[in-house]
């Protein structure tokens, strides 16, 4: 048997009925067989980062206990995005989105793979991704930065008072 390990998810969405998509990518996550969902964080509008001009996205995080391991777990989320009428294509990168789903950790793990990224290699740079993450994980250690989600939350806010 596989140990359980924690992880967090990003998820957004700017196209259609934004919320309606969220809980529906989050409900097909709670069935998925080997993860729990422990929390979710509130949900906030932000303003897109990149990509062609578009709607405001609906983010946050949901913090997971899963027995999947890090592939395992980003192929469950990749056919949730399918499921939720998302198209992964390199031409619609940062394109509108019925539903992002990104795999910020999972565990302690590190992973430099074509497919896979771990910890997520933008997530400490992005408000949309901290401030929930620091709401669900505060203690979180990124294992590269060796900082926790709250402290890397109050650094990005340093950095941009303005926000």
């Amino acid at each position: 048997m596989r140990r359980s390990a924690p992880a967090a998810v990003a998820f957004g969405s700017n196209v259609g009925d934004r919320k309606r998509h969220i809980d529906e990518a989050l409900a097909r996550l709670r069935a998925t067989p080997g993860v729990a969902v422990q929390a979710s964080s509130s949900v906030r509008e932000t303003e897109p980062v990149g990509g062609p001009p578009q709607g405001r996205f609906l983010n946050g995080v949901a913090l997971l206990e899963t027995t999947l391991g890090p592939e395992e777990l980003l192929a469950a989320l990749l056919a949730i995005e399918r499921a939720g009428g998302r198209v992964r294509a390199a031409a619609t990168r940062d394109a509108p989105r019925t539903i992002d789903l990104d795999l910020v950790f999972h565990g302690d793990a590190v992973r430099d793979t074509r497919d896979l990224t771990l910890p997520h290699p933008r997530a400490h740079e992005r408000a949309f991704v901290l401030e929930p993450l620091s709401e669900v994980a505060p203690a979180w250690t990124h294992p590269r930065l060796r900082r926790t989600a709250r402290e890397l939350w109050d650094d990005w806010r340093r950095e941009h008072p303005r926000r």
